[in-house]
């Protein structure tokens, strides 16, 4: 018989597409902007680590305990949502510490987390090779994925969206960069769109969307496209250079990668995210409540 300890305060998900708007405060290292906590080890949490932790029939838990540590694959250029400050090394955003949240549901403290940083191409690859346990890094959930591997979730919905120099025209639909060039992770979602949908669009491709915005910064792509909630982070990144046009041109469901046949895992997880509603909210408020971003907690997805 399965048991857990079920972390923090119960509150019931909601469904709801969010709408994001125009980004202003936070900082990379601070991406609340308020110098909220945003789960940072040497800091108070929303949340305890759980002890006497059982998941039966679960092999990549059982993995986890035979190390007597967790491997976490995540994104590490994206602020406010998987960020690393390689000055200080501090490791912040939505996307971190929501897996510092499943973590702990599982036992283990930060001290026992090893991120992994996993480019958009590889992520699949990193999960079936077991390199790492799971990943928390805007994974949109998709049934090609799911041929390969599981996901809890969704824990956040958002969509496609565009980043465009300071100065340049609003944008209100995709077909406005026809004969123009717009970048984005090799990949990711967003490109594959482009390329199957939108033929007079010419792509770039990197494995950081950090890149990206750099040569959209020097005038090399007349566009950054990926989900809106990240081109959000790098506005707010910097305000004087880049801003986010247009609405939302796809619905993107964010999902925790998980090892193909996981049940009891991504059913823990699934649980987790259910019954933790308060917690999700506080993880939410400290990484991206003063971005602008209107949301609600999405149902998950138990399939």
């Amino acid at each position: 018989m399965r048991r857990t300890r079920t972390l923090a305060g119960i509150g019931i998900a909601t469904v709801a597409l969010f709408a994001l708007t125009a980004c202003n405060s936070g900082t990379p290292s601070d991406p609340g902007g308020d110098g909220g906590d945003g789960g940072d080890a040497g800091s108070s949490t929303p949340w305890e680590v759980a002890t006497d932790v059982s998941l039966d029939g679960s092999p990549t838990f059982d993995a986890m305990v035979e190390r007597d540590g967790v491997i976490i694959g995540v994104k590490e250029d994206q602020p406010g949502l998987g960020y690393l400050d390689v000055t200080s090394g501090d490791r912040t955003g939505f996307d971190v510490d929501i897996a510092r949240w499943i973590a702990a549901s599982l036992g283990f403290d930060e001290d026992q987390i090893e991120f992994k940083p996993i480019a958009s191409a590889n992520r699949e690859q990193a999960i079936v090779n077991g390199d790492i346990d799971y990943y928390v890094g805007t994974y949109s959930i998709n049934d090609k994925r799911k041929e390969q591997i599981d996901f809890a979730g969704p824990y956040f919905v958002t969509g496609q969206g565009l980043l465009v120099a300071k100065d340049a025209p609003e944008a209100t639909k995709l077909e406005d960069f026809n004969g123009k060039t717009v970048c984005s992770a090799t990949g990711s979602t967003p490109i594959q769109n482009i390329k199957a949908n939108f033929p007079d669009i010419k792509t770039q491709e990197y494995d950081l969307y950090s890149a990206c915005v750099e040569d959209l910064i020097s005038g090399k792509v007349d566009a950054v496209t990926t989900d809106q909630a990240i081109l959000i982070g790098y506005a707010a990144q910097y305000p004087d250079d880049v801003k986010v046009t247009g609405g939302l041109f796809t619905e993107e469901r964010y999902g925790v990668g998980l090892p193909k046949g996981d049940d009891v895992l991504r059913d823990h997880i699934n649980t987790l995210f259910t019954d933790g509603g308060d917690v999700w909210q506080q993880i939410f408020d400290n990484n991206l409540g003063d971005s602008g971003i209107q949301v609600e907690q999405p149902a998950v997805d138990a399939y």
